[in-house]
């Protein structure tokens, strides 16, 4: 393989290069007959690269870059007509990618499992998923403290057949025969877990709708 951890970063660190050799192995064991060795590596190369830039957890960059390319390589595989399950993708947007979009993405993947996919992404991703958005989720027993933030990319916005848009305005991408919706919430940021909450309330109700008009069943 390919060494993905010298490329523009000879500073990494030993443990990270082993990790990062790891993940390549994972993703090329798991996307082998769909990608070849040089795209898994591509992709996990630049997926470190666009993470390292702004991280203030070096420590987790590998895990976090291996993360993102495994879900850009199953949004390239959509795209390219390689993997079709017939499950709808659906993509939540903001910002930050650290209250609106992850809470959003928390109540899809709590209310619909399998039955559907969700992705989320920020136009200027934060470093860290908003303290009182993970506080005023675990209250309906969601976690998304596991949860980060990160960019949004090319391969994903194609692949979702809805893109949700939560105050991202311009800086959204577009892409025809896509459908887009607007949901016009407050942001979270800077709120306390009790000024959240109503907006956690609205993100329910509309993912709930959302997964109404697309036939998915949902969890109660």
């Amino acid at each position: 393989m390919t060494d993905l951890t010298t490329h523009r970063r000879p500073d990494i660190s030993i443990d990270q290069q082993l990790a990062l050799r790891t993940a390549a192995v994972r993703l090329a064991d798991e996307f082998g007959g769909v990608y070849g060795t040089e795209t898994v590596e591509r992709f996990l190369h630049t997926s470190y690269d666009q993470f390292a830039l702004a991280s203030t957890v070096p420590h987790f960059l590998p895990l976090l870059a291996e993360r993102f390319a495994r879900q850009r390589l199953q949004a390239l595989a959509r795209v390219e007509g390689l993997h079709q399950d017939g499950r709808p993708v659906v993509l939540f947007l903001c910002v930050h990618n650290a209250g609106r979009s992850q809470m959003a993405l928390g109540f899809f993947h709590h209310l619909a499992g399998d039955r559907a996919v969700a992705w989320s992404g920020g136009s200027e991703p934060g470093t860290e998923v908003n303290p009182a958005a993970v506080a005023a989720m675990a209250e309906r027993g969601i976690d998304i403290s596991t949860e980060y933030p990160k960019p949004w990319t090319d391969e994903v916005v194609r692949a979702a057949d809805v893109v949700v848009t939560m105050g991202c305005g311009d800086a959204c991408p577009i892409f025809p025969g896509t459908r887009y919706e607007n949901w016009d919430l407050d942001d979270p940021a800077g709120r306390t877990a009790d000024q959240v909450r109503p907006i956690r309330d609205e993100i329910e109700r509309r993912v709930r709708r959302l997964l109404d008009q697309l036939s998915v069943p949902t969890r109660h």
